[in-house]
């Protein structure tokens, strides 16, 4: 096949059109789904050519084949279901309401969005679906814009999951040093720990996410935006959501915001109506027989218990978990009636349904994935790179590609499996210290998840709070661009002084 003749030379820069079409398009139209579907078909056409379109079915296969996504399919399945029952069911309303006794404030609401993100450490998917079905309710009252939550939540959940060592973050990563004969006390894992005081982005990520949350740090750009105008008018969500998206987060619509509510007033009445219609229809919801006076935390919280107890005792296996949370759910909702069994059945069909967008997208994302490999794009960047690096500068130019290749590619665990081994040998060859070289890739790997458009992390974080990925991306990246910027400042004196 053709696809199998393309060599570096035969191509050179050009290894990049797929991911500077996929960038150009998202930017333009503000579609994901479009962009990335442009990005698998310049990748097909530079592969093939006229039989591109063989190509891309080719490649289309290859993604469905990749057990990784199989994996991460499984798990937005899973989790539609488990997200749709807490919201159809009341379990998070409930929730949401019990923590009116402790969540008194603006701050108190994003500072317990950043604590819960913390203690989910266990996995990003996990974090960021796990915080935005249970906190984008209780932040809602207190009118943070839905991108504020978003990029506290990203912020921390694969910085979290990087730098605590018992996570499936980490699970991996050792196993990349062991394969490469990095170890410490004669396991990969021992090498990981060493590395984690150097994996600066995540340090550094999650110390901005905690400002963030405390209102210590300003808002910039989109997040700015947003957050004058849900302070305005009780609007959390960005100004290009569709009536469709907010009605299928429950949200009622409101009006736009015209020049003649310069005060916003007309839209703070429509949206006090407008929750407390919300509010008697969640009371008083059809097939919800059983309604507590008092809001109920432990359905909720036996669910969360159950679904990171389960994932931490089962070797991190995330699919394990949700599975279990979403048996204790099931239970728990046809014990108390909150749905008669059918509506159960309704509302798992909803959930599949809900999750059939980010579906495809991580269908496509995969597909990049598995033609950057095919062009050799890990390989023409290195070689690029690779001239200029010395043993003071290894870290920092490691993380700087890292971080820009994960970005590009929307590549994390796939970037590190194929970047390290052929960094730490390099570090090796050079005399730098391959442990200070893995956590340089592991950096720029947390970099690229927390602020990719096409990223699963995106993908799933946008899913949970009912907004677009970019409007995601856009809002994360002015304070991931402090976090790298001060994490290469860190690789170069860490490189100069030969740590």
């Amino acid at each position: 096949m053709f696809a199998e003749a393309i060599t570096l030379p035969a191509i050179g820069g050009f290894v990049l059109l797929p991911i500077l079409v996929i960038l150009l398009v998202a930017v333009l139209t503000r579609r994901t789904l479009l962009a990335l579907l442009c990005g698998t078909v310049t990748g097909a056409l530079l592969l093939s050519g006229w039989g591109a379109f063989d190509t891309w079915t080719e490649y289309f296969g290859k993604a469905l084949a990749n057990e990784t996504a199989q994996w991460l399919l499984l798990i937005i399945v899973l989790f539609g279901i488990l997200i749709t029952l807490f919201e159809r069911s009341g379990i998070v309303s409930d929730f949401a309401r019990w923590t009116e006794r402790f969540v008194t404030s603006r701050r108190k609401s994003t500072l317990l969005t950043f604590l819960l993100s913390v203690v989910l450490f266990v996995d990003d998917y996990l974090n960021v679906l796990a915080v935005g079905a249970s906190m984008k309710s209780v932040t809602d009252r207190y009118r943070v814009p839905r991108t504020q939550l978003g990029a506290i939540m990203k912020m921390t959940a694969a910085p979290i999951a990087v730098i605590v060592p018992f996570s499936t973050w980490a699970l991996f990563f050792s196993g990349l040093f062991e394969a490469q004969g990095v170890t410490v006390g004669g396991s990969g894992f021992g090498a990981y720990l060493q590395a984690i005081p150097y994996v600066f982005f995540g340090w550094i990520a999650i110390v901005v996410a905690f400002l963030m949350s405390v209102g210590w740090l300003p808002k910039f750009g989109v997040l700015r935006r947003d957050a004058a105008r849900a302070e305005r008018d009780g609007d959390v969500f960005p100004l290009d959501t569709t009536p469709a998206e907010r009605e299928a987060e429950g949200v009622a619509l409101l009006a736009e915001i015209r020049s003649t509510d310069a005060d916003g007033s007309t839209a703070q009445r429509v949206s006090a109506a407008l929750e407390t219609a919300t509010e008697t229809a969640t009371a008083t919801s059809a097939g919800s027989e059983v309604v507590s006076k008092r809001p109920q935390a432990w359905p909720f919280l036996l669910a969360m218990v159950t679904l990171v107890g389960v994932t931490i005792l089962t070797d991190a296996n995330v699919v394990t978990g949700t599975a279990s949370a979403l048996a204790v759910t099931v239970v728990i909702t046809l014990a108390q009636r909150r749905l008669r069994l059918r509506e159960l059945l309704d509302s798992a069909l909803v959930g599949i349904q809900s999750m059939l967008f980010v579906a495809v997208l991580t269908v496509l994302a995969f597909m990049v994935q598995e033609m950057n490999l095919t062009l050799q794009l890990a390989d023409w960047v290195i070689a690029v790179t690779e001239p200029v690096l010395t043993p003071a500068l290894l870290p920092a130019i490691v993380f700087a590609v890292c971080g820009v290749y994960a970005y590009a590619t929307g590549s994390f665990w796939d970037l590190a499996a194929v970047i390290t081994p052929v960094v730490l040998p390099l570090a090796i060859a050079l005399g730098a210290d391959p442990i200070l070289a893995g956590a340089a890739v592991f950096s720029g790997a947390a970099l690229g998840s927390t602020t990719c458009l096409y990223g699963d992390g995106i993908i799933l974080a946008s899913r949970s709070i009912g907004i677009k990925p970019h409007n995601l991306m856009l809002a994360i990246l002015p304070y991931a661009g402090i976090a790298a910027a001060l994490s290469l400042v860190m690789y170069l004196i860490v490189g100069a002084v030969g740590v």
